[in-house]
């Protein structure tokens, strides 16, 4: 099945999707800076480029859309139109994220990943934000 928009506006609207700065990511970054947490933002230096890079505590966070990063809940359902062009573009996400994940490791840093569908529901939210705390003292 063809796109509904031209190639053009098809372009803008992909230009609209930020990759950072994104809600999931600020809630994430508010709620641990409220409990005390210090942390960078998008670290060029470390593989991946985590969303947040907490260093006293050699975690790094990466706060993933659902959609984009190939999460097998319902946000993560893939188009039905141009199904092979999206198999490819989140297959190839979902193993560069695998190989940055086994880097950092590799590094000594402890990678979390906080899925954007664990933030939509109040009460899931609460509580992967507490053990998300649980995840990085430990």
């Amino acid at each position: 099945m063809p796109d509904i928009y031209s190639k053009s506006k098809r372009s803008r609207i992909m230009s609209k999707i930020s990759s950072k700065e994104t809600k999931p990511e600020i809630l994430v970054r508010k709620f641990l800076f409220s409990h005390g947490f210090r942390y960078l933002k998008n670290v060029r230096e470390l593989p991946g480029k985590p969303d947040i890079v907490l260093s006293k505590y050699k975690s790094v966070i990466f706060v993933n859309g659902c959609f984009w990063h190939g999460h097998n809940c319902k946000a993560g359902k893939l188009p039905s139109t141009k199904k092979e062009f999206w198999e490819t573009k989140i297959g190839n996400t979902i193993e560069r994220d695998k190989n940055n994940y086994s880097k950092l490791s590799d590094l000594g840093w402890k990678v979390i990943v906080v899925w954007q569908c664990e933030l939509k529901n109040k009460e899931l939210k609460e509580a992967r934000l507490s053990n998300l705390i649980k995840e990085i003292r430990n």
